[in-house]
């Protein structure tokens, strides 16, 4: 596939269908649709956090249904074991009655994987996870399986519960290209959502892509262009974020742990390639970066207890850094 005005004009198209299509079943959420999209197409990684019944389960089946992918849900509790993720060795009988082992697979052998409430299982368990979601390989004892590709894990947790719940580590918070808060809905939006979910309604989703077109078109946007001083731009933002360094804003000096690792640079670039495009351009603008800034960083950086008394999120962070940042 060559870039060209027509193949673009055609990847909008085709991304706008899937856009509409998943609105169809998801009210709202315009924004957490769109940057989802936008990981799907990355090849990264979600984290979605936000309060139960917001629709965060519905919406990964909704992709995997409308981008013809395989889909599985695994719902993290804390008596979860690495076995019931990947899969584990079992023995079987041939028609002689000979014994062998066979490799079961896990549900993490699926295109689009919801770890529903992630936060729930213990470490060990969260940690299964890793090599699948930075490899896209699960080893189980001396062998190594390689997953189908596209392959991403969508995980949900619940911001409001602390209770039982095992916060992911550092490391593991930077394997997610971005991370998503799902806010409550409008009154509108709430109405909508009555209408369809507490009704005979019936809503028919349409097949619009498959994952041999998503593959395709996640080569045909590493290809598009950022000029010198976008991607600079996208770099200074980053060192932003850390207290350490010279330029470093008053804000991150202030309110500032740790900053972000160099993933969250590549993040914001390649999904500011692919914003881009989305948006009908063939290059990629300030506001591109400034788009999916927000995404990349809020969980790759670490506030100090000033900023929690001073009432100060990485949101906010995050948009002073971008203010201060000279283009």
């Amino acid at each position: 596939m060559e870039i060209n005005e027509k193949t673009i004009q055609d990847i909008v198209e085709k991304i706008n269908k899937v856009e509409n299509e998943v609105g169809k079943a998801i009210i709202g959420q315009k924004d957490i649709i769109r940057q989802v999209l936008l990981a799907i197409f990355t090849g990264g990684n979600v984290l979605l956090e936000g309060a139960p019944g917001l629709g965060k389960t519905q919406l990964v089946k909704t992709l995997a249904q409308v981008m013809e992918l395989s889909f599985s849900r695994i719902q993290f509790t804390p008596d979860l074991m690495p076995a019931d993720v990947v899969g584990t060795n079992i023995i079987v009988k041939d028609t002689d009655g000979d014994s062998s082992f066979e490799f079961q697979k896990g549900p993490i052998f699926a295109n689009l994987v919801l770890a529903d409430e992630i936060n729930r299982a213990t470490p060990k368990t969260q940690s299964a996870l890793l090599e699948a979601m930075q490899e896209r390989t699960v080893t189980v004892g001396k062998h190594t399986y390689k997953l189908e590709e596209p392959f991403m894990v969508l995980a949900t947790q619940n911001p409001i519960e602390m209770e039982g719940t095992y916060p992911l580590p550092e490391a593991q918070l930077d394997r997610f290209l971005f991370k998503l808060d799902v806010k409550f809905p409008t009154l509108n939006e709430l109405q909508a959502i009555m209408e369809v979910t507490v009704t005979n309604k019936e809503i028919q989703l349409n097949k619009i892509i498959d994952g041999r077109t998503i593959l395709e078109m996640r080569k045909l946007f590493k290809e598009v262009p950022i000029s010198k001083g976008v991607q600079e731009y996208a770099l200074k933002v980053l060192l932003a974020t850390h207290p350490e360094n010279e330029q470093a804003p008053e804000v991150s000096r202030k309110y500032v742990s740790f900053g972000a690792s160099p993933r969250a640079a590549q993040a914001m670039i390649s999904a500011a390639k692919i914003r881009a495009l989305m948006e009908g351009r063939f290059n990629v603008a300030f506001e591109d970066i400034k788009y999916v800034a927000y995404p990349a960083l809020r969980h790759r950086i670490f506030l100090n207890f000033d900023a929690i008394s001073d009432g100060i999120t990485t949101d906010k962070l995050i948009a002073e850094i971008l203010q201060s940042v000279n283009m």
